[in-house]
């Protein structure tokens, strides 16, 4: 698999099976990762890997501390304007007509969010590390970090779903992974093998076409 085609298959996936990642093949993703690109080469992230009954802890920490609150550096921004609220609307909507659940039965949809906090069933979990004296500089290199992650996944098989919603827990996973007074969960990726007969794992989200986010100048 090249870099187009890895790039072309990676989704969101939202059920994932049970068969278990070994740490050597997550070590093999980081390894290629690692070489993912940040400013002045300050690699400003930190993975934290959990499986087994690690995993449970956290899952366990989650229940216990929903549904959590947003701090200062919110997922998305207050009264989200167009064209993102729409694109936001959008891919939310397709997912729950793929998962058979209607509008007006909110409990299904809040059960479904839940997921995120099980990491949809996956058997391994990551979690992003950074320093929140970082700047926005910073940040983006992380993303870019994570990107590569997935994708070295997608390359071995594997499936992945940056979950933000951890975002609402950086206060009880500070304190459960004994974070240093300066360091801050980013967010969290679920990493397994996707369940092929899933219907949600058959979502694609459009994607604006080049000429609506580029501009060709002096060629």
């Amino acid at each position: 698999m090249n870099v187009d085609e890895a790039l072309s298959a990676r989704i969101s996936v939202r059920a994932f099976t049970t068969a278990p990642v070994s740490e050597a093949l997550v070590r093999a993703i980081l390894e290629v990762a690692r070489y993912a690109p940040s400013g002045g080469n300050l690699q400003p992230w930190r993975v934290i890997a959990v499986a087994g009954d690690a995993r449970d802890a956290v899952v366990g920490l989650a229940k216990a501390n929903l549904p959590g609150t947003e701090d200062d550096r919110p997922v998305y921004p207050a009264d989200l304007w167009e064209p993102y609220r729409s694109r936001r609307f959008k891919v939310g909507e397709d997912m729950y007509v793929l998962l058979g659940i209607p509008r007006e039965n909110k409990m299904a949809r809040l059960a479904h969010l839940a997921r995120n906090f099980e990491f949809f069933g996956a058997p391994v979990g990551l979690f992003f590390v950074i320093d929140r004296r970082m700047g926005h500089g910073q940040w983006a290199h992380l993303g870019m970090f994570m990107q590569s992650i997935a994708l070295a996944a997608t390359a071995r098989g594997l499936a992945t779903c940056m979950q933000e919603a951890w975002a609402r827990l950086r206060a009880p996973l500070h304190a459960h992974f004994g974070l240093d007074a300066n360091e801050m969960i980013y967010c969290g990726m679920a990493l397994g093998y996707a369940d092929a007969a899933a219907p949600v794992n058959t979502l694609r989200s459009e994607r604006a076409s080049v000429d609506e986010i580029a501009e060709f100048r002096g060629f």
